[in-house]
């Protein structure tokens, strides 16, 4: 809004503060409205976010009245102006606003009900999700139940009926599951922008538990049926076997017998006839070889299954007939081929029979050696296996023959004469008989040695391959039990992974969770690195048996590693974001103080924790919140306040009020100082430290009062201004005392009930204090006031005059205990009195007195109520009192009573009873008795009473470090505000410049009589201040110095004269004892001596503070000197300056009242408060005429402050 119409309708500021807090608000309800999801499926957290929401809904309707006077107050606005523009801007900004809040006023009603609708959907999801895990759990059971029994017929049929009817009750509850997932479909459909993984993930398990059971039936019923037809068919096909080979065993007897009739062989025909009868048969028991084979296998199955029942028994021996036929048969073929062979042509037959031999078991080891190498992978090699199974069958059936033939052969070779040889073996020529019978001999003998060595080699290499198979499937077997193991731990691992929600999406109380879940997993991942070793190691073995694993398994072991890397890498990456995340957003973080600032603001930490604010619009930066700094530009308004008791408490009551602090019990705060175990009170508390302490606070006060408190903003504001009183040079740390000092200070509590708690954090654990300890307590709880720049309305920073003002109190006793301390408070010492005022004006924020102002009129007075004791009838509202209005005929310095309750009975009749009184006393009687409202202190500097001065600024010129102290002051205030409390950020240059300013008027008051010895460079006035103050320092320590030399000059005197008087010497005045004189004069002597060592030890005291207080001086100088030599850039200040907190000075007159205080219904009577009603002197010099002089003073600074209207800066 543009600050003309600011300055020319003074109520639209009002106005635009309150629309912005609202339309703030309001924004801040819409985000959190968009930010909150919620576990789709999880009743609890969606009955939680219902509960939220209802709450929500009741903080807008109990903030509507604000709207609704807020537009009241436009409308008023609107009729009291004439501006067009203002108007406009009015008119716009409530329709903005209503608007703003019909949206928000309609995304709770839509979320509300949309949290309805998803409490309705899933609770019916949840029942029939229950429904379909009590079906699959039904499904699993039976399946468990079914155990492997005999395999006898009925047992079969028994469980193909039961897997038939379960496989029918999975249809039928198929209805279930799919309306289940009908319902969870619907879920992740309707509320996708919540978090539906809950949904997701039992789905994903009930289909696929579902789907394995319909699975597993689906197998079970086919293997059933498959045994049951076996079952079934075995033993017919057993019967049809045994009855061929009875009819084979017929034809090969009548074959056997044929082959041994002489007669029958003779002639070639019946030979060639028998050999066609042999062939037929031995091709009939070939085709039966594999049904051999299958009723023998099919059989063993049979009998395991049945285990050891008389069933079994009887099979077993019908398997080991038909083995025993099976046998017999295939000899007797093979006697039979024998006995024909060795019936016509014998030797030529045995040598085909030999070659053919050779020739096959050539082809059987060609074709053993095409098997190799071993397969890469189980399937593979198991396939192997089967076919070399096959192989060693085909040997094993073709043993008999070679066996019978090498046999024959050497029967042949031991029967047969030389003669029948010769005649039988014909060489193309002639040679000699025996030649030819030899070679006959050893051509059929080098035949049989070669079958038998080729057999022999083939039975050795089919072992061989044999062994090779099956190390490689035991190995093989092992890596893929392996692998699958791995598989399996992995996928659990991923499983997880999958369910990781981005780190941006967690709750920050749930980040340590989730950093040890995480943790936890990291641990077991790092323990698969075992398997993955025990898998690479048997690939690795694999390999040197010169097994070439198969691409599936080379790509399955490269994807296993890949998988276990890829995890470990997300691991540490998921736990290094849980650890920046915790850092940075965790309860040990600063992050959810972000939130504390808008727009263009942006809040930033420094590297000791402690936060500063950017303006990105402006591009500064600043310590202070900016809502601190506006509230300390609000506090400008309560400048008008002549009393600086008053002002100050109004102050912190605003600031109170800023902060929450009024809502804070005591009780709460003691709580909360508890948990955090903050016990020491010298220790440091860090940031951290700090902000974990309020965030406690203030999270129980917005339980409390859900709609008065945002916790961050609070949070932020509360540390910004206890850094303020406590570290203004921004080192990150306050001691314990002091924050629970600040805490307390500002809580909702008794009076009393403050001091007591405060006395014990100082008290020694048998409940006494020492002046050390109190001093600390004094230290922390003036700085309250200073920080607002009303310290020295409070007797100054220094805060040993108070404490020797308490000890005196107690008779100059070593300690004090908690009722002294308390009497003590309770006299209200100047140090202090703007804790109880603060109550009292706390107390008389609500009062409503029925009666009315005779100056302004107003009726009800509300707040304190101000009665005069000189006139009847006669009162003054807060207002007027405080802003020094008086009516004809009323002076300041009359006695007044002041009511911040409404008055009763017995007050009216008292106070008339005083008015009365007062009536026939002089002005005279009033001047002589004069009363102060609280308790005055004495300065180490000064014997007399000190009242704080009137007007800061015009100190006496006696005093040179008061002079040099405020200004020191001053500038340390500048510099810790940097310009926060202007209107805009002021630039360090705009800060110098004031420190300028401020030396150039300390120059002025120095040299007002002498214009021509003003100073005209920094550095002369530097020179000026470290002469005056050094001429000042050196003058009282020679003063000191002397009267030393005349107290022990004083001493020696009196000692002699004891001396010549015959008595004992005295001892050294530390040694003094006191001892019980022996005559008046000694001791008279040892009284005068004791006051002259008690007047020496104050004077040392006073000396030791004066050197402590001369190096603060030196300090502020040399920060002053560092100040004033540093390079100085070009700058503007445009418009005018606005008063800051810390050097709020006011318009004042010299008058000063005279006043009874009443607080409640107790009265202590308080005349002419120096303090607390004293109201400021006019300052001799305004800001006009400090620039005038500084550009007088430093001509190379003039045209740095643009012209503007001048701001009169007036003392407190």
């Amino acid at each position: 809004m543009p600050s003309s119409l600011l300055l020319e309708v003074p109520a639209l500021a009002d106005f635009n503060r309150a629309w912005t807090e609202l339309t703030e608000w309001l924004s801040l309800l819409d985000r959190v409205i968009k930010s909150q999801r919620v576990m789709v499926g999880d009743l609890e957290d969606i009955n939680e976010m219902i509960i939220k929401q209802k709450a929500t809904l009741q903080d807008l309707e109990q903030r509507r009245p604000q709207l609704e006077e807020l537009i009241t107050a436009a409308q008023n606005l609107k009729n009291k102006t004439s501006n067009q523009e203002a108007r406009t801007i009015i008119t716009d900004r409530i329709e903005r606003i209503q608007n703003q809040w019909d949206e928000v006023q309609e995304h709770l009603q839509n979320r509300r009900q949309q949290l309805d609708e998803m409490l309705k959907d899933s609770t019916q999801w949840l029942e029939t999700k229950e429904e379909a895990e009590q079906v699959i759990g039904q499904a699993r059971a039976k399946l468990d139940s079914w155990k492997e029994g005999p395999h006898t017929m009925d047992e079969i049929q028994k469980k193909i009926t039961e897997t038939k009817q379960l496989a029918k009750d999975l249809r039928q509850w198929q209805v279930k599951v799919d309306v289940a997932n009908d319902l969870a479909l619907k879920l992740l459909r309707d509320y996708s922008t919540d978090d539906t993984r809950k949904v997701h993930m039992i789905t994903e398990n009930i289909n696929a538990s579902w789907g394995n059971i319909h699975k597993r039936v689906s197998e079970r019923e086919a293997a059933l049926e498959e045994t049951h037809r076996l079952l079934q068919q075995f033993p017919l096909d057993l019967e049809k076997f045994l009855s061929w080979i009875t009819e084979a065993e017929t034809t090969a007897n009548v074959l056997q017998d044929a082959s041994r009739k002489e007669k029958l062989l003779e002639g070639s025909k019946g030979v060639r006839e028998l050999m066609k009868q042999w062939q037929d048969l031995q091709g009939e028991i070939e085709a039966h070889t594999d049904i051999y084979h299958n009723l023998d296998e099919n059989g063993q199955k049979i009998l395991r299954s049945l285990e050891s029942s008389d069933e079994a028994a009887l099979l077993q021996r019908r398997l080991d007939n038909m083995n025993f036929k099976w046998s017999e048969l295939r000899k007797k073929s093979l006697n039979i081929r024998s006995h024909l062979e060795a019936s016509s042509d014998q030797w030529k037959r045995l040598h085909l029979s030999l070659q053919e031999l050779l020739v096959w078991l050539q082809l059987k080891d060609d074709e053993l050696s095409r098997q190799a190498p071993i397969a890469g992978d189980f399937a593979a090699v198991q396939k192997q296996n089967d076919v070399h199974r096959a192989f060693k069958r085909e040997l094993k059936t073709k043993e008999p023959v070679i066996m019978s033939t090498l046999e024959t052969v050497r029967i042949f070779l031991t029967e047969q004469p030389l003669e029948g040889l010769e005649k039988l073996y014909q060489e193309p020529r002639e040679l000699p008989p025996e030649e030819r019978a030899q070679n006959v001999m050893w051509l059929l003998r080098k035949q049989a040695e070669e079958v038998n060595t080729e057999w022999d080699k083939l039975n050795v290499h089919s072992a061989d391959w044999q062994r090779k198979i099956d190390e490689a499937l035991e190995r093989l077997q092992e890596l893929q039990e392996a692998e699958d193991e791995l598989d399996l731990k992995l996928c659990q691992a991923e499983v997880l992974k999958g369910s990781w929600q981005p780190v941006g999406d967690l709750l920050i109380d749930s980040l340590q969770d989730h950093l040890e879940k995480v943790k936890i997993l990291r641990g077991e991942i790092a323990a698969l690195k075992e398997n993955v070793n025990h898998v690479n190691d048997l690939a690795r073995q694999l390999t040197t048996l010169s097994i070439q694993l198969s691409p599936y398994n080379l790509s399955t072991l490269e994807d296993l590693n890949t998988r276990w890397k890829l995890l470990q890498v997300a691991v540490e990456d998921r736990v290094r974001q849980l650890h920046e995340a915790h850092r940075d957003f965790g309860p040990a973080s600063q992050h959810f103080l972000s939130t504390s600032v808008q727009g263009p603001w942006e809040r930033a930490i420094s590297p000791n924790k402690v936060p500063y604010y950017i303006n990105h619009e402006t591009q500064t930066t600043c310590w202070d919140h900016p809502k601190m700094t506006e509230l300390y530009q609000s506090l400008a308004d309560l400048n008008n306040v002549r009393f600086s008791a008053y002002r100050t408490a109004m102050k912190l009551r605003r600031l109170q009020k800023a902060l929450c602090l009024d809502l804070l019990s005591l009780s709460a705060a003691c709580d909360a100082l508890d948990q955090h175990n903050l016990k020491q009170n010298d220790q440091p508390m860090d940031i951290l430290q700090i902000i974990n302490c309020l965030t406690t606070i203030y999270d129980r006060l917005e339980q409390e009062h859900n709609n008065l408190v945002n916790v961050p903003l609070c949070v932020d504001m509360c540390l910004n201004w206890l850094l303020n009183v406590y570290d203004t040079g921004r080192t990150g740390r306050i001691r314990v005392l002091s924050f629970k000092t600040g805490i307390i200070s500002l809580c909702k509590a008794h009076l009393e009930d403050k001091y007591r708690y405060l006395f014990k954090q100082v008290a020694s654990s048998t409940g006494f204090c020492d002046q050390r300890r109190l001093g600390l307590l004094l230290h922390d709880s003036i700085q309250i006031p200073r920080q607002l720049g009303e310290v020295a309305s409070f007797g100054g920073s220094n805060i040993e005059p108070s404490v020797r003002s308490c000890f005196q109190f107690a008779n100059n006793k070593p300690e004090i205990e908690a009722a002294l301390f308390l009497d003590w408070m309770r006299l209200e010492p100047q140090s202090m009195v703007w804790l109880p005022v603060l109550h009292r004006v706390a107390a008389a924020e609500t009062a409503k007195h029925q009666a009315k102002c005779n100056i302004c009129k107003e009726c009800p007075i509300i707040g304190f109520r101000y009665r005069s004791l000189k006139h009847f009838n006669y009162d003054i509202c807060q207002s007027c009192f405080f802003s020094g209005r008086v009516a004809k005929g009323h002076k300041m310095h009359y006695p007044m009573v002041e009511y911040c309750t409404p008055t009763t009975s017995g007050e009216d009749v008292r106070d008339f009873a005083k008015v009365l009184k007062n009536k026939f006393r002089t002005k005279r009687y009033f001047a002589k008795h004069p009363r102060m409202g609280y308790l005055p202190v004495q300065t180490v500097l000064e014997g007399d009473n000190m009242e704080t001065p009137a007007s800061s600024p015009q100190l006496s010129h006696d005093d040179t470090h008061s002079r040099i102290e405020h200004y020191a002051s001053r500038l340390a205030e500048m510099e810790n505000s940097n310009g926060s409390y202007l209107n805009d950020s002021i630039s360090p240059n705009e800060s110098i410049d004031d420190e300028h300013l401020l030396i150039q008027h300390y120059c002025q008051s120095l040299n007002q009589d002498s214009p021509l010895s003003q100073p005209r460079s920094p550095a002369q006035i530097l020179i000026s201040l470290e002469s005056e103050e050094r001429g000042e320092l050196e003058r009282i320590l020679a003063d000191l110095e002397e009267e030393n030399r005349n107290l022990q000059a004083e001493y020696d005197r009196l000692k002699q004269q004891h001396e010549r008087k015959g008595l004992s010497p005295l001892p050294s005045p530390p040694e003094m004892m006191p001892t019980s004189p022996q005559s008046p004069r000694d001791a008279e002597l040892i009284a005068e001596a004791k006051l002259l060592r008690q007047h020496k030890g104050r004077l040392e005291a006073r000396m030791q503070i004066l050197e402590d207080h001369n190096k603060q001086l030196e300090s502020q100088l040399h920060r002053l000197r560092q100040l004033l030599e540093q390079p100085q850039a070009e700058a503007k200040v445009n418009g005018t300056t606005a008063s800051s907190p810390s050097t709020s000075l006011q318009r004042s007159e010299s008058s000063q009242p005279m006043l009874l205080r009443v607080v409640g219904s107790q009265t202590s009577e308080s005349v002419g408060e120096e303090d607390l009603l004293s109201p400021p002197q006019d300052t001799s010099t305004g800001l006009e005429e400090v620039m005038e002089q500084l550009n007088n003073s430093f001509p190379s600074s003039r045209g740095r402050n643009a012209p503007g209207k001048p701001v009169r800066e007036d003392t407190m």
